[in-house]
């Protein structure tokens, strides 16, 4: 298989990738721990186009999509954004954000190109941190890289979902 992780621009194809990944991802994630209604208006407000292209042309943010024999897989969120762990305050730390691959791909290459271009872009920090719903089977894999549970209890954006936190 031929995997590849690239960064992603707010141009027509790029959008179209991400609204197909986010939509897609955030069904599979969610599907079955939120209501239906929540979660098509989650998916409405954070996920149409033009919340995309908001979030792809915010200087805060740098997206990449991962791709497995030229179909797009996973993709991740790279951001500034977000309320920081009580450890890293005062420092210049970035966020790993809506990390997630399509269950159809299943070979952890595919995890890994994605996590391995994330720690390159976020290399010159001091500090990196996660924070996702506590069931994300996820959470394992980023415990395997180095990355370690805080005390601390942020919010995970919109959704009513625990959270926990992790940094690295």
């Amino acid at each position: 298989m031929n995997i590849i992780t690239k960064f992603t621009l707010s141009s027509q194809p790029g959008l179209d990738v991400l609204h197909l990944l986010t939509q897609a991802l955030a069904r599979e994630k969610f599907a079955a721990l939120l209501p239906r209604r929540t979660l098509d208006e989650y998916i409405a407000r954070c996920f149409s186009k033009a919340a995309l292209i908001a979030e792809t042309n915010s200087m805060s943010n740098q997206w990449l999509v991962v791709y497995a024999d030229d179909n797009p897989a996973g993709y991740a969120r790279i951001t500034s954004k977000g309320k920081r762990p009580q450890v890293l305050e005062g420092k210049q730390a970035v966020r790993i954000a809506d990390f997630g691959i399509l269950s159809s791909y299943t070979d952890l290459a595919v995890s890994n190109s994605l996590f391995e271009k994330c720690m390159a872009v976020c290399q010159p920090y001091e500090g990196i941190w996660i924070n996702e719903y506590t069931a994300n089977p996820l959470i394992n894999f980023f415990e395997s890289k180095g990355f370690i549970r805080q005390p601390d209890v942020l919010p995970l954006g919109e959704l009513p979902l625990a959270s926990v936190c992790l940094t690295a």
